[in-house]
């Protein structure tokens, strides 16, 4: 969903998002992330949202590829993000204390530089992500242009109190990157969970995915969550505005935090709460 930037409304925020297949590479990835930067700034972005885990793909021993939201992986983002005016959203590992990972969600760029540590782990379908992963504790906002956009990661979304707290902390936009399993009845899970949590919270989700590797012959483990692909954007009522299929692409959607607040009127899902 695109439109001409000379038609949409300033308080409108254009968000691009980013769905590609990551490398093991860190260095590698940082040209995709140059390269999606570009392409979304190129057409009006000023959010630009990348997969979960575009430091590196899961599958690999993270503890080596781990850095610090100081270290040159980010600083790398954060000067892209300078460079061309955006803020960018993207998935990486930090190190944490207990010998393990952090899966970090790096927010950077107009004066923000932060992570999101995932909260809730995929110890689930038969992957143990808290093997390596330590779990993350505080839920994380942030504004941009008076809109402000809340952050959750993958598994994140199953856990629908999490996104009514990032409702009731102001949040209008969440913005979910991912690396989803592939499996039987998993595409169908991820187009669901997205529509319910928009509802339950009365938020935009936009949720951006790794791709499946398969479209582009990529070998990965495939014991690992390696994305399936249909990054997926819903506003509050829970209607699709727009889904890329199973390959690499980019897309760019205006998102009327406005609508959120309709939605919340419209379906009582904070006010009427009583648990």
């Amino acid at each position: 969903m695109t439109s001409d930037p000379t038609m949409r409304e300033a308080s409108v925020p254009r968000i691009g998002l980013c769905q590609l297949t990551a490398a093991e590479d860190p260095e590698t990835n940082l040209k995709l992330i140059r390269e999606g930067v570009t392409a979304a700034a190129g057409e009006g972005a000023r959010i630009v949202v990348f997969p979960e885990a575009a430091m590196a793909r899961f599958g690999i021993p993270l503890g080596p590829v781990a850095q610090p939201l100081d270290g040159p992986w980010a600083s790398t983002v954060a000067g892209l993000a300078e460079e061309h005016g955006v803020v960018v959203v993207a998935g990486m590992f930090t190190p944490s204390p207990d010998g393990r990972v952090s899966n970090t969600l790096l927010v950077t760029g107009a004066g923000h530089h932060f992570g999101y540590d995932k909260i809730h782990l995929y110890d689930a379908f038969g992957f143990a992500e808290s093997d390596t992963v330590a779990p993350g504790a505080a839920p994380a906002t942030f504004e941009v242009d008076g809109t402000t956009f809340g952050v959750a990661t993958c598994y994140d979304i199953r856990f629908p109190e999490l996104f009514r707290k990032l409702a009731d902390d102001g949040a209008d936009i969440v913005l979910v990157p991912t690396s989803w399993g592939a499996g039987e009845g998993k595409r169908e899970q991820w187009e669901v969970l997205v529509r319910a949590r928009a509802l339950d919270s009365g938020c935009w989700v936009l949720g951006c995915g790794q791709a499946d590797p398969a479209t582009t012959s990529t070998p990965v483990n495939p014991k690992a969550p390696t994305g399936i692909g249909y990054s997926t954007v819903s506003d509050g009522f829970g209607r699709v505005h727009t889904q890329l299929g199973a390959g690499p692409e980019l897309v760019v959607v205006d998102v009327d935090p406005a609508v959120s607040g309709k939605a919340r009127a419209a379906t009582g899902v904070l006010a009427n709460r009583r648990l």
